[in-house]
């Protein structure tokens, strides 16, 4: 559910004083436990590193991000792979060639 337009976007207050503190260097990525923090314009051209559950993942901000939560960039869950006997099959006959 969508948080109240009468509330506006939530930002970790932990987060944005971060990022007034590095106002202007841009370089030095941010270390953020934060994943429902909401990206705003403010934090176009930093880089963060999200907390994903066991390590940090970076994530540099674009404009295309805006709106968006910063744990939508750092998946909690690892994809290993669909198929059984036949998908082995496959990758086995790809390494071959």
């Amino acid at each position: 559910m969508a948080r109240s337009l009468k509330k506006g976007p939530y930002i970790d207050p932990k987060l944005m004083v971060k990022i007034e503190r590095l106002r202007g260097d841009k370089s030095q990525p941010i270390k953020t436990w934060s994943r429902r923090s909401t990206i705003s314009p403010e934090m176009i051209g930093y880089t963060f590193l999200v907390h994903n559950g066991k390590e940090f993942i970076s994530v540099k901000i674009r404009e295309a991000m805006i709106g968006h939560k910063l744990g939508e960039f750092s998946p909690s869950t690892k994809f290993y792979r669909h198929g059984g006997r036949i998908q082995k099959e496959l990758e086995k006959k790809a390494t071959t060639k």
